[in-house]
């Protein structure tokens, strides 16, 4: 699953990364190192584009917007059920009402620093929280779906996060994992035009899963409140999953 990540950097930044265009009238978020569900978080896009008379014309850009996390279906009642759709398995991506028709033409993107996971201790009480991020220092792009809910400037726009079976040296921590698209499907992932969700919710390639650092934190991260860089402190003397090498 993922129920807790880092996102720490500047929407000018991302906007560069991704190729978007950012969203007009919105505040920029601030750098978070615990996003929990129900934080407003950034996700892009495919924006459809209309003429001044307000019809499609067919074209489209990507775009930068911040959105609740906690998928809220345009047809819910009221908002409260985002809180308990914080993550969408890849398995059922096309038969859950909840997701299938985001899953066909609302997908998007969830920039993230990396996601927290926890494994149960061996040795001691309690679980040990390990930060999965690029050990190249590079952005995560997560497969997500988004929604709107509401009509006119009470629109509330939602997303939730793909998840999928964990691979590789990840499975010793957890058995699932965000679905991390690497930048080849980005194009694809957010094209509204494609509907061949099984293909493209394939799984994440080995290479990229290899290429993440499981690095063992702090428990100060358990706690919501508690935010900033230095939950990204690797904690030393905890080792990591036999299949990943410890990187300093």
């Amino acid at each position: 699953m993922c129920g807790r990540y880092a996102a720490s950097r500047r929407p000018e930044d991302l906007v560069v990364e991704f190729e978007a265009v950012p969203a007009e009238g919105q505040q920029p978020l601030p750098a978070d190192y615990n996003v929990a569900p129900t934080k407003d978080v950034y996700v892009v896009r495919t924006k459809r584009e209309r003429d001044p008379e307000g019809s499609p014309t067919g074209a489209g850009h990507r775009e930068l917007r911040s959105v609740r996390w906690g998928l809220v279906p345009s047809w819910a009642k009221d908002v409260s059920v985002g809180n308990r759709l914080l993550n969408a398995r890849v398995e059922s991506l096309t038969e859950k009402p909840a997701f299938r028709a985001a899953a066909r033409s609302r997908r998007c993107l969830v920039p993230a620093d990396g996601w927290y996971e926890w494994q149960k201790r061996l040795d001691s009480p309690g679980k040990q929280p390990f930060f999965i991020t690029p050990a190249d220092g590079s952005v995560l792009a997560m497969a997500g779906l988004y929604e709107v809910w509401g009509k006119g400037e009470d629109r509330l726009y939602t997303c939730t996060v793909v998840t999928a079976p964990a691979t590789g040296a990840l499975t010793e921590i957890h058995d699932r994992m965000p679905l991390v698209l690497p930048r080849e499907r980005w194009a694809d992932w957010l094209d509204p035009a494609r509907d061949d969700v099984e293909t493209l919710a394939a799984p994440t390639p080995p290479e990229l899963v290899e290429a993440l650092e499981l690095r063992p934190v702090g428990t100060a991260v358990n706690n919501v409140r508690n935010n900033g860089a230095e939950l990204l402190t690797r904690v030393e003397g905890t080792s990591a999953p036999a299949d990943q090498p410890a990187l300093f």
